[in-house]
């Protein structure tokens, strides 16, 4: 610290044993041991993530101990500490026990948080040589270890192999050596080509990645103001700019110079939609619209005096009413929160079959209630980052997270005034996204920084700015009819919803087209008439997460068909049996599915479900009281309508080929999803997955591919694979069935690169094969080609003296086509299913100055998920899937809330209808019905 005497900065100097080597660092006493790690050793393999302790991916090993390294302070580090990171421990070409289990379990996804869950993991094996499963789950939450991609059961898997390797009880295999000639890949558990890197600690994230930038870097801090609603009067930047090191604070009128309109990502307006839908800011002037909304950049020579002059900006506010649900947004006295445009400003209406309002009136049994799904957060581990400069072609380029990147230049363009051609979208090695970077974040700032300072910028968002300023899934309020005849055969629903957007439209005319989509989609219901509203709020704006719009619908749907069931007098199971979707019905949007696996499942699920009830009768108590409950869930596998998707091929000088393409990886398994696609498509070339090559997300140097979202990527980028390699086949086939080398293509003057394309399509009521088409003001017609099914049963215990409630076990049942990686799709059904957990029972996100941290946002660790996951998979093959294959990732987030939530009734009779169902809520509805 500085010493006030003599206006010196006093540093330390240690002799520190850093992964076996000795090294003197010099620093602050009171700097973190992780920025000494990160910042001055460049040892990037240690993550940064939340910087309060809350997370685990900086853990490392201190001195024997694992700690977690932002939280410890460098005055507290003895002199000759003996310090492992991920570094010490192996290297992609010679994997520790740890590192390799973690691969052979499919345990990494994302990879951020990966090596602070085996520098645990170390720590743990260090100690006990044989940990049970129970032994290893309290360890990882003891040291705070967070993942919120793999539904952490193949992280205790990957523990007790790593523990049997290092008995000398199991052997480490090497993947590719496993392989024999001729084997696919395709339908196995082969690792993704990134995990050896992920597990090492080698793969640069982009925070990883900004510390490697040139010395002429700026760093931009963001000015935000932390008020829901309000007009701004004044900003006085002056002090702010007269701090040290600051190269220029940035505005608004900076924007407007450079010829942007300042207004990102209209929505595309359907048939109803008041104003243009170009209303956010990216920099705020006029008025502030939501908490954390930016109204200035400061840039400056280090992030320290960037943040330092942010402090000195003063801004002169005007608080406004703020409208924090849609209840509130809706009233007759609201004012508007965009000026000359109702809150509720989109409509969209579906209308099948006869008025179900009229065909309910006729029907002897009928439920209609109310329901809420809440705000839930992404709460990805690695915050938004990204940086921008510009290229020596002239273009403007964005390195981020950003998942759909073609779209996201031009999402930009406008606002910051430059052609999406010259607007450069690269993607980031990505710690996770669920959807929240469909959208534009960071990236307005960072083109409108780079573009007012002609230098590279660099912007990491703090945790508690990326939680409290992204967007988060939309909460909506429905409104259900359903009503059956005296069979109990479902004849008619009816149903409305306000779909709660926050200030910014951008997605919503398709969320709110999905509850007219798949409202009643499971049932064949023939009479359906429907309505959604988007609706501005000052609530967080909202975005694209993981099932986009089906937690929704099936919050509403599958609480109705319980409470529908009871009231008629039959088994939930049963109920679903006799009402699932069969062939000669259709869906909500008048076409069929493309299989119908529905009523197979419930047989498969019938002889678990009845074990499952009779054990939650005979094991409950008077205190602690178990219950089982199930819901259906669907979701699409392309985006709606005229869906197209492309990839090229070139053949290499050594015979390897390269794919170019944007299937942007943000911890699905898009790189093992296009190698093994690829792998199989050029069998007959007998060429080995190591040979197969990737250069993508990179809106320069590859073609369009659409976005990494609605599960689409295997179904369109894979056809799109498949067309580019059969081409590339044709072209090095020989006249005798042989095929040319790479010199006999060029000898024979035959192109190496060759493009392929897929464009989406499905049946009519004919059988012939037309275009998807998007639905018409009815909303009728054929969105989706392709789609994944499930049936999920939860089992939980509820403590009905505390309300506390324990989900003990969940089995999903699911039919997502022929799988093209075993692992992959596991890990997508474990991580989905541990994401619908937080939803049902913690996450949250309501006041923007309290939920601003992981904990406080009701982030799921390892000992609020069961290790009790338990998955069958139906494999239909699918016509218009490559080698019968659909989508597999949103599916395990469609529905297991509800079926927790119908759970929870079984068990106590608490009938929880606006989620999440935390203790207070269950207490209050048990007194409710004492009552």
């Amino acid at each position: 610290m500085p010493d006030k005497t003599t206006n010196r900065l006093a540093l330390k100097s240690y002799l520190l044993e850093i992964n076996g080597l000795q090294h003197r660092v010099v620093c602050l006493e009171n700097e973190t041991l992780l920025n000494v790690i990160r910042k001055q050793m460049k040892l990037t393999g240690t993550k940064r993530g939340c910087e309060c302790g809350q997370c685990g991916v900086c853990n490392v090993i201190l001195n024997g101990k694992v700690v977690r390294a932002c939280v410890v302070r460098m005055k507290n580090v003895p002199e000759h500490a003996k310090v492992l990171t991920i570094e010490g421990l192996g290297t992609p070409d010679s994997l520790h026990a740890i590192q390799w289990a973690f691969i052979a379990n499919n345990a990494i996804q994302c990879g951020f948080c990966t090596p602070g869950f085996i520098m645990a993991a170390k720590g743990l094996l260090d100690e006990n040589q044989d940990p049970s499963r129970e032994e290893i789950r309290d360890w990882l939450g003891k040291h705070w270890c967070a993942c919120r991609c793999t539904g952490y059961k193949q992280i205790v898997n990957a523990i007790r192999d790593a523990a049997l390797v290092l008995q000398g009880k199991k052997e480490m295999t090497d993947f590719g050596k496993a392989l024999k000639p001729g084997e696919y890949i395709w339908g196995t558990n082969y690792p993704r080509p990134s995990d050896k890197y992920k597990a090492t600690g080698t793969w640069d994230f982009g925070d990883d990645a900004g510390m490697k930038l040139p010395p002429n870097t700026l760093y931009a801090a963001l000015v935000h103001a932390d008020v829901n609603h309000a007009e701004i009067l004044n900003i006085d930047f002056s002090e702010a700019e007269k701090m040290p090191g600051i190269a220029k604070v940035v505005t608004a009128k900076d924007i407007y110079d450079a010829g942007g309109t300042n207004k990102l990502f209209g929505a595309q307006p359907p048939a109803v939609l008041a104003g243009s839908g170009w209303e956010r800011p990216i920099l705020c002037d006029k008025k502030i619209f939501m908490w954390g909304d930016v109204v200035a950049i400061v840039c400056g020579e280090t992030y320290e005096q960037a943040e330092a002059a942010v402090a000195k900006v003063k801004i002169d506010l005007k608080e406004l009413p703020a409208y924090m649900n849609v209840e509130d947004a809706i009233a007759p006295d609201a004012m508007q929160i965009h000026e000359g445009v109702p809150n509720v400003y989109l409509e969209t209406r579906v209308q099948k079959g006869e008025d179900a309002e009229q065909v309910l009136s006729s029907l002897p049994h009928i439920v209609e209630d109310s329901f809420y799904l809440h705000r839930q957060p992404h709460l990805t581990l690695e915050n938004d980052v990204g940086f921008g400069y510009w290229d020596e072609d002239g273009n403007l380029t964005i390195q981020s997270k950003h998942i759909a990147i073609y779209k996201g230049a031009a999402f930009l363009a406008r606002g910051i005034g430059i052609q999406p051609s010259k607007i450069r979208l690269i993607q980031n090695h990505t710690g996770a996204s669920f959807g929240y970077k469909l959208g534009i974040t960071n990236e307005g700032f960072i083109a409108t920084a780079v573009i007012a300072t002609g230098r590279p910028v660099f912007c990491r968002y703090d945790t508690k700015h990326h939680i409290t300023y992204t967007p988060k899934r939309a909460p909506a309020l429905m409104e259900v009819a359903l009503g059956a005849d005296e069979k109990g055969k479902i004849h008619a629903m009816k149903h409305r919803t306000w779909i709660d957007h926050g200030p910014y439209s951008e997605f919503s005319p398709g969320l709110t087209s999905k509850t007219s989509h798949y409202m009643g989609s499971l049932y064949g219901i023939p009479n359906v008439s429907g309505v959604g509203y988007s609706v501005y709020t000052n609530q967080k704006w909202n975005t694209a997460f993981r099932a986009w719009g089906a937690p929704q619908v099936h919050t509403a749907q599958e609480i109705a068909i319980d409470m529908l069931a009871e009231k008629i007098g039959m088994d939930p199971l049963e109920f679903r049996y006799l009402n699932a979707i069969r062939p000669g019905e259709t869906f909500p949007h008048g076409h069929p599915p493309d299989v119908y696996p529905l009523p197979k499942m419930v047989d498969i699920l019938r002889p678990k479900y009845a074990s499952a009830m009779k054990s939650a009768k005979e094991e409950s108590t008077d205190t602690v009281k178990k219950g089982v409950g199930v819901a259906f869930g669907i979701y699409n596998s392309n985006s709606a309508g005229p869906d197209t998707a492309e990839n090229n091929i070139e053949l290499m000088p050594d015979g390897s080929v390269m794919l170019y393409n944007t299937w942007e990886e943000h911890g699905q398994g898009a790189d093992i999803g296009m190698v093994s696609t690829a792998h199989r498509a050029l069998a007959p070339l007998g060429i080995h997955p190591d040979k197969i090559k990737m250069f993508i997300n990179d809106t320069h140097r590859c073609p369009d591919s659409g976005p990494a979202a609605a599960s689409r990527c295997q179904v369109m980028i894979g056809h799109a694979i498949v067309d580019s390699c059969n081409k590339l086949l044709d072209a090095m086939r020989k006249p005798d069935g042989t095929y040319r080398s790479y010199q006999e293509m060029l000898d024979n003057e035959i192109p190496v690169l060759y493009n392929g394309k897929y464009a989406c399509v499905t049946k009519d009521e004919k059988g012939e094969i037309v275009p998807c088409t998007h639905t018409d003001a009815n909303g009728q017609g054929r969105p989706y080609a392709c789609y994944m099914y499930g049936l999920f049963m939860a089992e939980v215990d509820v403590d009905v003296t505390t309300g506390k409630t324990w989900v003990s076990k969940m089995t999903l049942i699911d039919d997502v086509g022929v799988i093209n990686n075993y692992g992959v799709v596991d890990g997508q059904m474990y991580g989905g299913l541990a994401q619908g957990i937080g939803l049902a029972l913690k996450e949250d996100f309501e006041d923007p100055a309290k939920y601003n941290n992981l904990v406080a946002c009701g982030f799921p660790y390892i000992k609020d998920i069961t290790d009790d996951m338990e998955l069958i998979h139906m494999e239909t093959p699918r016509e218009f899937g490559p080698w019968g294959a659909s989508g597999a990732g949103e599916l395990p987030l469609t529905a297991p809330h509800p079926a927790i939530i119908n759970a929870i009734y079984n068990a106590c009779g608490a009938r929880i209808k606006r989620l999440p169902a935390t203790p207070q809520k269950i207490l209050e509805c048990l007194k409710h019905n004492d009552r």
